[in-house]
């Protein structure tokens, strides 16, 4: 399943680059795959060809290219403030270009699911009400409570870590009692849980994760 780079275009004309991995045989659906603030890096590339994998067209649009091409960074605290500093020069509607021109590229597929993780993870929440997709999945999940006014207009299914420092499971409270129709797990671990690359790696809550996902994913997108 392994992937390659692909070069994209925008509705306003920015040209960006997407890793893009195919699934052997025909695809169930199609998965836009969205960064953490590391960038494309080997991670996310892994995980978006575990997708294709699974029987997905699946793509990672390159979000910081609108700011600095081919970052790919590690998850050092130097690395996580230089991907700070490069996230927030992207605002939401400029992603969005971007996830949306990835999402053309794959929807011949059939349906299309959006995964996000940490920024990807707001991200995602924001594409469930901003574009055609049939369900979006956020892991840590970083500033949701910011995108809280954007309804989704499909299935979300989010997953969380209790001791996450970053993410005060009151404000988890707060998006369950406002959008009861999310499914919402905890696990015994931190940020940063799924990642394999991390100190904070978790496998057992990886892999639970990773089981609800794919049955979320095989009820809406085949």
């Amino acid at each position: 399943m392994a992937g390659h780079w692909e070069t994209l275009m925008a509705r306003d004309g920015h040209e960006f680059g997407a890793w893009l991995a195919a699934p052997e045989g025909a695809p169930r659906g199609a998965m836009l795959v969205l960064q953490e603030i590391f960038g494309v890096n080997e991670h996310i590339r892994g995980v978006t060809e575990r997708y294709a994998a699974a029987g997905y067209l699946a793509i990672a649009p390159a979000l910081f290219d609108r700011v600095q091409r081919q970052v790919e960074l590690g998850y050092s605290p130097e690395d996580a403030q230089r991907g700070t500093g490069l996230r927030i020069q992207v605002p939401v509607e400029k992603a969005l270009l971007d996830i949306g021109a990835a999402l053309r590229v794959v929807r011949h597929a059939g349906k299309v699911g959006v995964v996000g993780y940490c920024w990807g993870g707001q991200l995602s929440w924001v594409c469930a009400s901003a574009l055609e997709v049939r369900a979006a999945v956020g892991y840590y999940t970083s500033r949701i409570w910011e995108q809280l006014d954007r309804a989704p207009a499909c299935p979300v299914l989010l997953h969380y870590g209790r001791s996450d420092t970053g993410i005060p499971l009151d404000e988890v409270g707060k998006l369950q009692a406002r959008y009861p129709a999310a499914e919402v797990h905890l696990y015994d671990a931190g940020h940063g849980f799924a990642c394999d690359a991390r100190a904070s790696f978790d496998a057992p809550s990886a892999a639970l994760a990773w089981e609800r996902t794919l049955a979320f994913l095989r009820a809406h997108i085949g």
